[in-house]
């Protein structure tokens, strides 16, 4: 896939890392020299100096072509701008950052596909490590619409030696929530369980559920038996 990233500031540049490191072709594009020869040197992405928002420079950086786009410009009001052109130029995925709620709608009306809300992201993982400690991580779907999160299984609780189908099957486990993955010990790959998977304790497991039955997952799997 050939990706093309507006902006090579912190975002722009950890993003084209792990974009290379799963070896798709990575433009990116800043007015900064530096920061161009960083992408070039140090993540092995191509790099091009100019305005993201220049025709010419996109053009150049084969916009034409790719198959992705991803706006971390400094402010939303380029981002915006990349956004128009991405869509001008035929490019079938496009992807924004955003500071300010005002631009979701115009950044919708422009043509992204995705906008991630750099501040309610960093707000609401924050949130979420201050509620829920133990939780190891938590991820949103939807606009916050569905919740995954990972979770340890302590040794004496509602779920060991349990298998999933149990697990459903209990009147207590909140309805819509779903086990989905399941790591039975931390040197282990994680794999999609069935309903005869027994979950033992000191595994770990993923669940998909609602942000509104959070906590009655948290304290039915974690609940003593």
């Amino acid at each position: 896939m050939y990706v093309l990233i507006a902006g090579a500031g912190l975002v722009g540049i950890n993003l084209a890392q792990k974009l290379v490191e799963l070896g798709h072709t990575v433009a990116v594009i800043d007015i900064d020299p530096n920061a161009c020869r960083y992408a070039r040197e140090q993540v092995g992405a191509m790099a091009f100096e100019g305005s993201a928002v220049s025709t010419e420079v996109l053009l150049e950086a084969g916009i034409r072509k790719a198959d992705s786009v991803a706006a971390v410009l400094r402010s939303d009001a380029l981002n915006l701008a990349m956004v128009t052109l991405a869509k001008h130029y035929g490019v079938s995925h496009i992807i924004s950052r955003m500071r300010h709620r005002d631009f979701e709608a115009p950044l919708r009306l422009a043509g992204a596909h995705h906008i991630i809300s750099t501040i309610d992201l960093a707000v609401s993982t924050m949130v979420n490590a201050i509620e829920y400690p133990e939780v190891e991580s938590m991820m949103h779907f939807e606009q916050g619409q569905i919740e995954v999160l990972k979770l340890a299984i302590p040794e004496r609780c509602n779920v060991v030696g349990r298998s999933v189908a149990e697990i459903a099957q209990d009147a207590r486990f909140p309805s819509g929530s779903l086990i989905i993955g399941y790591q039975p010990h931390p040197h282990t790959d994680l794999v999609i369980p069935n309903g005869s998977t027994v979950l033992e304790s000191g595994s770990t497991i993923l669940i998909v559920t609602k942000p509104g039955t959070l906590h009655q997952v948290i304290d039915f799997i974690e609940g003593c038996p």
